[in-house]
């Protein structure tokens, strides 16, 4: 705007004693040619030559007439025509002015314009002393006290108004903030929540953007669980033993399980002075932590309840006297394979810490003690024992944590008189020295146990185990492997028939030589909640997988919607097994891929929602692996044609040695098995025939 205010103006300011013609508003016809006429007018109001050269305007009428015409308002009060948008005149050199107050680009202008037929033309009346410098935007033709809130930030409502609490209109102008920082005005809280959606090494990564985001990266508050095992390979020592040193007052759970960044003493005496609220420490696998750091850190974290040692060479008697004496919320302890420490400072433990529930020692020497059993016996606080590999562990150590020193028996039934264990998980294999007199004292004392690995134990047989099946309802793991001295009796009249049976979900028999289908086929039909069976090197044929596939089939349901994917069921280990031949392995890939065709009310084909994982000879394990694959991705049509093109392919290569050596494999195949079915019906000895030659089967002479 060139000029604040018009020459014509301050010349009428400075002639007040002239006389002001002052004419009432007249109607006008609508306009003709309104489009020409508001250019015209446009360019007359931003042509600034007038300001420019200090040239004063004429104050006569440019028109030649009664009236003049006013730019600033065409419509009055007696209009009968009313429109929408419209312009306030000003006082000028002859009372009125004939510029526009609005700028070239004024939207939606509806006001009558001059075409030349009527030389008069409604004017607004000014009142003297009133003065409005020309702005910008349109004036609105509402009283004064009416008008919304100008450009200047002047409320539009006087004091007395009844509405002083409305300032503005919200959406007459967008209000912008310069420079607005966003990031830097969020809450800090609102900050963490969205850095708590990342993993620790995006974390890491998003550090480096600015000082802000590095600030709120490290806030101790986003690492109170450090969980350094899954990325420690990828950052440096330096960045790794940052984070512990900042988030260190803030962490609770430590796992170290492997890092070796922290096994140089410097950076692991860092650790230890940052960590001082520990609740769960695991240290697996740093062999090179020092003694003294390791009693520091137990010495400053008396909040532990759970503790993770396997393997430290750090880990002595000594660190568990001063755990005993420092940690008395410790619920956790395992100090498998540290082989610097024996079953005394187990016991020191066990005394010291009286809410200790979960103990794992296993290849620990000297629990051949009988204190210390009897300590584990008057406590009664252990529900998980894992004593794997504790080779000084025998009998009457094993009757002395279960039943106490010469408990009082009861006449009829011969069972110790002693309050039952809370034992859930006994892992007691790779202990030599235990036979079935030790495992029969589990018998009624344990009836909440889920877990019982035996594993290992080779002098146990039938007797130690049936009544402990009996008495065990909740069992569901039971891990029987390199038990050879087992027999398929066990399985079929006491595991089958068990109160357990139903529950059990994991069963390992792999390298019991003894058995095979006449034990495992009752075992298949009753125990319908079966996950995974492990019966490699066994006896077992085609037959138990066959039943396997047809009672994962009757236990799971079916679907109709072809694009559903199934899941895993059931997980079979029978490599090694000499019996299994590939008929068994395609009756269950079929199973696996069958596709059912309506019949009767059906509505469609349905498809499976369980299948069976197969862990087979190794010349067949890659297409077993592909069909499986194919399958748990929904592609049965496909699985099905590597089905049939496999079962082809094993067929022509039978065919192919039908008149050589082919025919004489299968009839010394089918000789051993039928053998082996003898040897299992007869009670024999099994394997021991096989593969020398043996006395023909006849029933000729009885003496002979």
């Amino acid at each position: 705007m060139a000029s604040a205010v018009p020459d014509m103006i301050l010349e009428a300011e400075g002639s007040a004693d002239m006389p002001i013609e002052h004419s009432e508003a007249i109607p006008i016809d609508p306009p003709k040619r309104r489009t020409k006429l508001l250019q015209g007018l446009q360019r007359i109001s931003s042509s600034p030559s007038l300001a420019q050269l200090g040239r004063k305007r004429a104050s006569s009428n440019p028109y030649g007439g009664r009236g003049t015409l006013s730019c600033v308002s065409l419509t009055s009060a007696s209009s009968p025509r009313q429109f929408d948008n419209s312009y306030s005149s000003q006082s000028s050199g002859a009372g009125y002015s004939t510029a526009p107050t609005s700028v070239p680009t004024t939207p939606g202008l509806d006001t009558p314009f001059f075409d030349g037929s009527d030389n008069r033309f409604p004017n607004r009346r000014v009142e003297f002393g009133t003065f409005t410098p020309p702005c910008s935007s349109p004036t609105s033709a509402l009283p004064a006290d009416m008008r919304p809130l100008s450009s200047r930030g002047i409320s539009p409502f006087p004091a007395h108004s009844a509405i002083p609490e409305i300032v503005e209109d919200y959406f007459s102008r967008p209000v912008r903030r310069v420079n607005f920082d966003f990031w830097g005005e969020m809450p800090h809280e609102i900050k963490l929540s969205i850095f708590a959606h990342l993993k620790p090494k995006e974390l890491v990564r998003v550090s480096i953007v600015n000082k802000s985001f590095h600030k709120t990266c490290f806030d101790g508050q986003l690492w109170t669980c450090f969980d350094a095992s899954e990325f420690y390979k990828d950052i440096p020592a330096e960045s790794l033993a940052k984070i512990i040193i900042s988030a260190g007052p803030f962490i609770k759970d430590l796992n170290l399980r492997g890092c070796v960044q922290v096994e140089h003493y410097k950076r692991a005496e860092v650790v230890v002075k940052a960590c001082r609220n520990l609740i769960n420490a695991t240290l697996e696998g740093c062999r090179n932590f020092q003694r003294s750091t390791l009693h520091s850190l137990l010495k400053t974290n008396e909040r532990l309840a759970h503790l993770n040692l396997t393997g430290l060479t750090a880990v002595t008697n000594g660190s568990c006297k001063i755990i005993a004496s420092s940690c008395p919320s410790l619920e956790t302890f395992n100090v498998s394979w540290c082989t610097h420490m024996d079953a005394r400072g187990i016991r020191t433990v066990i005394n010291g810490c009286p809410k200790l529930k979960d103990l794992r020692a296993g290849e620990v020497r000297g629990f051949g003690n009988i204190e210390l059993a009897e300590d584990i016996f008057e406590t009664n606080k252990l529900e998980k024992l894992v004593l794997s590999g504790c080779i000084d562990l025998n009998d009457e150590a094993l009757r002395t944590m279960l039943a106490g020193r010469e408990p009082e028996i009861d006449i009829l039934t011969g069972v110790p008189i002693v309050p039952v264990r809370k034992l859930r998980h006994l892992d007691i294999s790779r202990c030599t020295h235990v036979t079935s007199i030790g495992v029969k004292t589990l018998a009624h004392l344990v009836p909440e146990l889920e877990g019982l690995q035996l594993s290992g134990c080779t002098a146990l047989t039938d007797n130690a185990l049936s009544e402990v099946l009996a008495t065990t309802p909740r069992l569901t793991h039971l891990d029987l492997e390199e038990l050879t001295e087992l027999t398929n009796n066990l399985l079929s009249e006491h595991l089958a028939k068990a109160p357990c049976a139903l529950g059990l979900e994991h069963l390992s028999i792999s390298y019991c030589e003894n058995l095979g289908d006449t034990g495992m086929l009752p075992v298949i039909k009753a125990c319908t909640n079966l996950r995974s069976v492990d019966m490699d090197n066994t006896k077992i044929s085609d037959l138990v997988l066959a039943e396997a596939a047809s009672m994962v089939r009757a236990r799971s349901s079916r679907t109709t919607c072809a694009r559903s994917r199934p899941r895993v069921g059931l997980k079979l280990v029978v490599f090694d097994a000499q019996n299994v031949t590939w008929t068994g392995i395609r009756e269950v890939l079929s199973r696996n891929s069958e596709i059912k065709k309506p019949s009767g009310a059906q509505a469609g084909p349905t498809y499976p929602t369980e299948i069976i994982e197969l862990k087979c000879f190794y010349g067949w394990q890659q297409t077993v692996f592909e069909h499986t694959k194919r399958v748990l991705r929904g592609d049965l049509p496909a699985a099905g044609r590597l089905e049939r093109k496999w079962a082809e392919y094993m067929m022509a290569n039978e065919e192919a040695g039908a008149g050589g050596a082919g025919i004489r494999r299968r009839r010394r195949r089918a000789r051993e098995a039928q053998m082996l079915h003898a040897d299992e019906e007869e009670g024999g000895v099994g394997m021991g025939g096989i593969g020398r030659r043996r006395r023909a089967r006849s029933n000729g002479c009885t003496i002979m």
